[in-house]
Order: structure tokens, then C-alpha cells, then sequence
């Protein structure tokens, strides 16, 4: 890549950056004056009836929102296999973390409204389907991710992760709220701040989603004659 063309890819962006960032600001604006303005709104601790005595953020507008997210970043990762056959181990080792996080986050549904413990189940298998796949198609997954690093896309998808799964599930950890709020301690503080921070990692996930499709479009576009 020549530095004429590498300045134009990193001038397109530092817009999208642009965008990104607007549209993270005024998502979590919005969702931050509904709590002000109707702490109900937020719907972080909902009790489904005279048995419940713990509550679930399920029916929160943030959860909603993961989800969407994650949807969004499995369908981008579907076109990408469909679009770009060179990439598809890449694609789908990316979409296949996005569904087995789907399944994570519908555990409540699936445990209500289907089969208890469903969800491990699906999750365990989708897993294992994927680390399977991966290993058969290792050669060319290596050869996707040397072809695209270093990568502003695979960065942020690992901060996304990293946030996710070790930093969000070890400070949701209820055992350490009670700990340090004592007998103040209130289960919908716990859900609150575990909630925005998944929400944070979810963006980075999906921006890193956005930004792997515009780099390997790319990346294929440099490689068509004329």
C-alpha cells in the first residue's frame, strides 16, 4: 500500500472514528437522562412475580441494546463470509463469539420460557462447533489474521472481549458489592454498573465488527486488476 493510499484509508477512518464515538456519546446520553429523568425507565432490577426475590435487568433497555448489537455484528460477520470466501474463518471465528455471547445474554428467556439450563447446552455446543471448525481450517485462519496485522479492527475487538469476559464478569461479581457496600447493599447497583459496562465492551465489539468489514473490503479491492 502506497502512502497516498494508506492516508486516504486512515483519513476514512478517523471519520468513521468520528461517528463511532458521536454515536456511543449520545446512545448513552440518552439512555443516562431516562435514568435521571425516570429512574423506572432503565428497568435494572424487574420482579416477575411474588417468587422472585432477587430480580433480573433483562427487560432493561441496556440489555436490549446488547442485544441488537450483537446481532448486528453476527449479521455483518454473515455477509462478510458470504461476500469474501478468502476471509470466511476469519469471519465466522468472529460471528461464532457474537452468537455464543447471543446465547449468553438470553440465558433468563431461555430458562424461563424454554428448558432450564438450555442455554449451557447451546452455548457448550455452538463452542466446541467453532473451535472445531477452526482447527480444520487453522492454515487459513492464521493466513486471514497475518494478512490483516496489524489491525485498528482486531484491537478493538480484543479490548471489547477483554472488557466482556474477565473485567465485567469479576467486578459484577456479587460477592464483592456486598463486601464493600456492607449493609447498604442493594442488588440493583450491582446489576446497573455490571449492565453499562457489558454495554461498553459490546460497542467496542461492534465497531471492531464494523471496522474488520471495511478492512478486508479493502484489502480484496486492492487485490482486483485495473
Amino acid at each position: 500500500m502506497s502512502w497516498r493510499e494508506r492516508g486516504l484509508y486512515l483519513g476514512m477512518t478517523w471519520w468513521r472514528l468520528l461517528l463511532y464515538f458521536l454515536a456511543v456519546f449520545l446512545t448513552t446520553a440518552a439512555l443516562t437522562a431516562a435514568g435521571v429523568w425516570n429512574p423506572d425507565s432503565l428497568r435494572m432490577q424487574v420482579f416477575t412475580g411474588p417468587a422472585d426475590l432477587r430480580g433480573t435487568s433483562e427487560y432493561s433497555p441496556v440489555e436490549l441494546l446488547q442485544l441488537g448489537i450483537l446481532m448486528v455484528s453476527g449479521l455483518l460477520m454473515a455477509g462478510l463470509a458470504r461476500d469474501h470466501r478468502g476471509f470466511r474463518p476469519l469471519a465466522i471465528a468472529i460471528g461464532g463469539m457474537a452468537f455464543v455471547m447471543l446465547v449468553r445474554e438470553l440465558d433468563y428467556f431461555f430458562d424461563r420460557y424454554l428448558v432450564d439450563n438450555l442455554w449451557q447446552a447451546v452455548t457448550a455446543i455452538a463452542g466446541a462447533a467453532l473451535v472445531a471448525y477452526l482447527y480444520r481450517h487453522r492454515r487459513r485462519f492464521g493466513l486471514n489474521l497475518a494478512r490483516v496485522w496489524p489491525s485498528p479492527a482486531l484491537t478493538l475487538l480484543f479490548a471489547g472481549f477483554g472488557i466482556l469476559v474477565p473485567f465485567s464478569l469479576l467486578v459484577g461479581h456479587e460477592p464483592l458489592w456486598q463486601s464493600v457496600l456492607g449493609d447498604d447493599y442493594q442488588r440493583i447497583i450491582k446489576l446497573a454498573v455490571e449492565e453499562f459496562i457489558e454495554l461498553s465492551g459490546y460497542f467496542l465489539w461492534m465497531i471492531g465488527s464494523v471496522e474488520i468489514v471495511y478492512e478486508i473490503r479493502h484489502l480484496d479491492a486492492r487485490r482486483q486488476p485495473g
